[in-house]
């Protein structure tokens, strides 16, 4: 199985709208063969990041269609700093915020690897975040950080103690999960 990112433009639904919105494309996930493995809402509910786990793009890219959105993807996502496990584990919890990051047009996957076991340990310097897992896009167009913290600025001052920047940094404030995700 691989691991597929979309992207969906919500708009201005709100709780219940994002919530429906997933479970269907959650339940369209699992009838065409494969599972939503995480998806996180932004706090004011306009966007979704949706990572499907599938044996190929066709099934993320008909999850994908059953949106009715606009969405950007399905791009392939390699997942760093968790396993698949530990994130169907911590299912039911959510991380607080999200940080996007534009990868530069020379960085190699090979090079953001080495770079992120070198920087890693250095979360311990901030002790209010919890660095949870990150997508990498296959592409090496960019990534999603996820984290668990207080407050912006303390993941702001995380990113600084990585020496890595933040291209969009999204507080996902306890947004909707798909309820049927298993």
């Amino acid at each position: 199985m691989s691991l597929f990112l979309l992207e969906l433009p919500l708009g201005t639904a709100g709780r219940d709208e994002a919530q429906e919105l997933l479970e269907r494309v959650a339940d369209a996930a699992e009838g065409a063969g494969g599972e939503v493995l995480e998806a996180a809402v932004t706090g004011d509910h306009t966007r979704a990041f949706v990572v499907i786990s599938a044996p190929e793009r066709a099934v993320a890219h008909a999850a994908g269609r059953v949106s009715g959105l606009p969405f950007t993807g399905p791009d392939q996502v390699r997942l760093v700093g968790a396993s698949e496990s530990d994130v169907r584990a911590a299912r039911g919890t959510s991380a607080r915020y999200l940080v996007e990051w534009d990868f530069p047009a020379e960085l190699t996957m090979e090079t953001y690897l080495e770079r992120k076991r070198e920087k890693s340990p250095l979360y311990a310097e901030v002790p209010e975040v919890t660095f949870l897992r990150t997508y990498v896009r296959e592409d090496m167009s960019k990534c999603l950080c996820l984290y668990d913290a207080g407050c912006e600025a303390d993941v702001r001052r995380a990113r600084d103690v990585v020496q890595t920047p933040i291209s969009r940094l999204h507080d996902l404030g306890g947004a909707p999960a798909p309820s049927n995700a298993r």
